[in-house]
């Protein structure tokens, strides 16, 4: 390609990242990692970091490694600095130190710090720059530095002591905007609503941001000293983020995966779990094998199977659902399984019973055998009873022992329904087999 069809190519690759972003970003999720490297580095840095910043953090980071220092240099110096440090982290140290080694003093500085914070805290995820003036400084002075700045993210005035830095107070731009320039930011500044501490999990930080609904929240060490600011808006979209990466992972896909991810990353990542649940489903089997006898004397056994199992595998799914919003929402705590599995339980009784009795009803219309009709009822409450136990309990148990609620559950949980509504079906028609 000369150098005119290049140059063509680049502004128009330039077009469209500034007008379709999200469209380009997932095309190079599945793009060859070289012609991905070759795009970001031919747009501007500015352009580049936004679209960074959209890949997976696996793909964004394999891109980041394969760049030079000296063309990796321009994207770590704009990129969000948390967002940056997280990339950094995925690095091996050969590779992080190289990109390091590239950056100005203080840019490089800020994210080996960012860095050194456990993933998920309030540390790894904020800005090390907020906008922070000592007490003395005036608002025309502090209005005079925010222009100059231009950072639409910019929410609030953080008042600092000059010698300590530790944080007095926070000046809202609302009440900048409308205070006499010649009042000094000490007279004006709030107290800080909330704050958190570094080592603070995201769990709190969100917790606190839901709370009190601030745009912008201080992290400050334990002597009170600024250290940075979390944004609302970028929490909120990490939290999201978060959310939707729970569906993949309730049925063995991983949080990292996009739909235009590469064939063999899918396949990696997905083929683990579904080898463990061919295991499960072979542990359903030999239950219903287990009744081979039964099922031969009474055929209609096998055609009524797939009703109890699905019934019982939608009442778990209900419980499933509510309980890890629950858990992801910290309305409730892993402390709190009893209460919580009891009450899922009793659900899945009433719906059962209120369910049993249709099916009763509708199988002894079919075979008009009122034997069959009430085993299919008893073992339906059995199996939905336990699927609601079921459907609480294993995101509890996730929990309380520090894994990822949403981590897999669906499928560990369809292997409890299956094999609840088999066994009492089965074998309660055993136990019934005379007079069916």
């Amino acid at each position: 390609m000369n150098e005119g069809a290049q140059r063509a190519r680049d502004a128009v690759i330039r077009r469209y990242a500034e007008v379709a972003p999200v469209d380009v970003s997932r095309q190079l999720e599945g793009a060859d990692l070289g012609e991905a490297q070759a795009t970001l580095v031919a747009l501007p840095a500015q352009l580049s970091a936004q679209l960074l910043s959209r890949l997976t953090e696996g793909s964004a980071a394999a891109i980041l490694a394969g760049l030079t220092p000296e063309k990796a240099a321009p994207l770590l110096q704009v990129i969000d600095p948390g967002r940056g440090a997280s990339l950094l982290a995925r690095l091996d140290a050969g590779a992080r130190e190289a990109l390091l080694s590239g950056l100005p003093e203080n840019t490089a500085r800020e994210l080996k710090q960012l860095s050194e914070y456990p993933e998920d805290t309030a540390g790894s995820a904020m800005d090390p720059r907020p906008f922070a003036l000592h007490p003395d400084s005036t608002v025309e002075q502090a209005l005079t530095r925010l222009r100059r700045r231009r950072r639409d993210s910019i929410h609030a005035v953080f008042v600092v002591d000059p010698g300590s830095k530790q944080l007095l107070g926070i000046v809202h731009l609302a009440d900048l905007a409308t205070a006499d320039p010649s009042d000094r930011l000490g007279t004006i500044a709030t107290l800080p609503e909330a704050f958190v501490h570094p080592f603070d999990d995201r769990e709190r930080v969100v917790d606190v941001l839901t709370r009190t609904r601030l745009p912008v929240l201080p992290v400050v060490d334990l002597h009170g000293r600024l250290l940075g600011v979390i944004r609302y808006a970028a929490l909120m979209e990490a939290a999201r983020e978060e959310a939707t990466a729970d569906l993949q992972t309730m049925v063995g896909a991983s949080r990292e995966e996009r739909a235009l991810s590469p064939v063999s990353f899918a396949v990696k990542k997905r083929l683990p779990w579904l080898q463990v649940n061919l295991a499960t489903a072979f542990l359903a089997a030999a239950v219903v094998g287990a009744f081979e006898h039964t099922i031969a004397r009474n055929t209609a056994l096998a055609v009524l199977l797939p009703v109890v199992a699905g019934q019982s595998g939608n009442t778990g799914s209900q419980a499933l659902a509510v309980v890890i919003r629950a858990l992801a929402l910290r309305e409730i705590q892993a402390r709190q399984w009893l209460a919580i599995c009891s009450k899922e339980a009793r659900v899945g009784l009433l719906n059962g019973i209120a369910v049993a009795l249709v099916c009763a009803l509708a199988v002894f219309i079919w075979s008009g055998s009122a034997a069959l009709g009430a085993v299919i009822a008893v073992s339906m409450v059995v199996s939905m009873t336990i699927a609601g136990f079921a459907g609480a309990a294993v995101p509890m148990a996730l929990s309380a022992a520090g894994q990822d609620p949403a981590q897999s559950s669906s499928i560990l949980l369809t292997t409890v329904t299956d094999v609840a509504g088999f066994f009492s079906f089965l074998g309660i028609a055993t136990l019934l087999i005379s007079s069916l």
